[in-house]
């Protein structure tokens, strides 16, 4: 099993994460601190919409929609090797 730094367009739908860090400024950070998401959270990736739409990714029992310019600042550590 070996780790990778990808941002959460990047990930592929049903994958799962830690987010690691933000690549944004401090507004952009207290806007994701208040869907819940915050460096160390566990998020999975359900889907993205179609040219660069919003991502939607759930957090504990939340499902969160992101736009897509900050989805691509959001740094997420996922796991390869793992299949559930």
């Amino acid at each position: 099993m070996t780790k990778k730094t990808v941002s959460l367009v990047e990930m592929k739908p049903g994958e799962t994460g830690k987010v690691v860090g933000f690549q944004g400024g401090r507004g952009m950070n207290k806007n994701l601190e208040n869907m819940g998401i915050k460096i160390g959270a566990e998020i999975k990736k359900m889907c993205q919409q179609f040219m660069r739409g919003p991502v939607m990714i759930r957090r504990n029992n939340t499902t969160v929609a992101i736009g897509f310019g900050m989805a691509r600042r959001i740094m997420v550590e996922t796991k390869s090797g793992t299949k559930k």
